[in-house]
């Protein structure tokens, strides 16, 4: 049995029409660049998502940049996220000219610790990026809490939390925006690269806008140096074709994660995910701790299972960032990055070939007994 870490024909096939018509009608109005269908789905998003203010862009790195660029942040200040994110999380605070700070995450939702957050705030901190891993939200209440009590901005990524939401609220509507990356394997995923911000203030929502269309909201009419960073039609009409899907395809990712609990609950090599109590984990990845790592992802790859690691390496262990390096400073990161395996995980996935996993996972832990 073959099984892919992510099967994005099997989504295409299921909504065939829905996809094909939606490029067909973007090509026949030549809507390429701007237009109806961008201003549709941010609409949509909207709605669906219970925001003031949608602002499409290019991807979701551009949408970290713009919204911490707009919020004035730059030279001199700090602004504090995870240790164990992707890069983009990270780069984009250094492209604004601030110096990230990286906080160690907690071992049990392998997310921002916010017990661990309040002592790296200074008079230079300026914000923190939470960033909400793996379909599941940081604890961002008490998070929201410490950025009031200290005067700072709260700004989340939810690129791999698209409808998560604790305490009935969604991701990216606690703190002054929310960034979202709509690449194409995402739980609401683009055929290209993609990104939004959402946000209930007005101001910033216009600054945004602003700055991601060369600092021009009309054409020709530039108030601002801006950069070039917007959401194409294309992409528009298909994320608006697959939202009609995305509380469907959110049901049936939960419902494969309690499959793959039942079926290796009874490994004791393996640590299954924890989800936080009045939370929605979407499950953009079902990640496992596990024994010998490195080669039960070889033995799984021999028997067609292809899994993957987000991420092998914590953020302060990268190249771009030795200087900030402290080996004493995220010790929770450093050994998830040894331990972390990530299993298939898309709505399609059936039954079978959830059990098909956990049965190689079972067989590679016995043969090593």
């Amino acid at each position: 049995m073959k099984i892919p870490f992510v099967n994005l024909g099997l989504q295409y096939e299921s909504i065939k029409n829905d996809i094909d018509q939606a490029i067909t009608h973007v090509i026949a109005d030549s809507a390429f660049v701007g237009g109806n269908y961008v201003k549709k789905f941010e609409s949509d998003f909207a709605d669906k998502y219970g925001v003031k203010h949608v602002v499409g862009c290019g991807n979701g790195t551009d949408s970290l940049y713009i919204i911490m660029r707009m919020l004035g942040i730059g030279p001199g200040d700090e602004v504090i996220t995870a240790a164990n994110s992707w890069i983009s999380s990270s780069e984009t605070i250094s492209e604004t000219g601030a110096q990230p700070i990286f906080a160690d995450v907690d071992s049990v939702y392998y997310s921002l610790d916010e017990s661990r957050v309040e002592e790296l705030i200074n008079e230079r901190t300026k914000a923190i990026l939470v960033v909400h891993l793996q379909g599941q939200m940081c604890d961002i209440e008490k998070l929201r809490d410490i950025c009031d009590s200290h005067g700072i901005y709260l700004i989340e990524d939810c690129a791999q939390s698209h409808f998560s939401s604790f305490k009935g609220r969604y991701a990216g509507l606690w703190g002054v925006a929310g960034s979202f990356s709509f690449y194409p394997g995402k739980n609401l995923g683009a055929y290209g690269d993609a990104g939004c911000i959402i946000t209930n203030n007005d101001e910033l929502a216009r600054k945004c806008r602003l700055f991601a269309n060369h600092g021009a909201l009309t054409k020709h009419q530039h108030e601002i140096e801006g950069i070039n960073s917007r959401l194409d039609g294309l992409q528009a009409a298909i994320l608006s074709a697959k939202l009609r899907y995305i509380k469907e395809w959110t049901a049936a990712r939960i419902n494969i994660s309690g499959l793959y609990c039942k079926f290796l609950v009874d490994i004791p090599e393996v640590i299954l995910p924890s989800v936080r109590n009045q939370s929605v984990h979407t499950f953009h990845l079902f990640v496992i701790r596990a024994k010998r790592r490195n080669d039960l992802m070889g033995y799984l790859k021999l028997k067609g299972v292809e899994a993957s690691i987000h991420y092998p390496s914590a953020l302060p262990s990268l190249l771009p960032y030795k200087e900030l390096r402290d080996n004493n400073k995220t010790p929770v990161a450093d050994m998830l990055q040894e331990e972390i395996l990530s299993l298939p995980m898309f709505p399609e996935l059936k039954e079978q070939e959830v059990r098909y996993v956990a049965d190689i996972i079972r067989s590679f832990y016995l043969s090593q007994a």
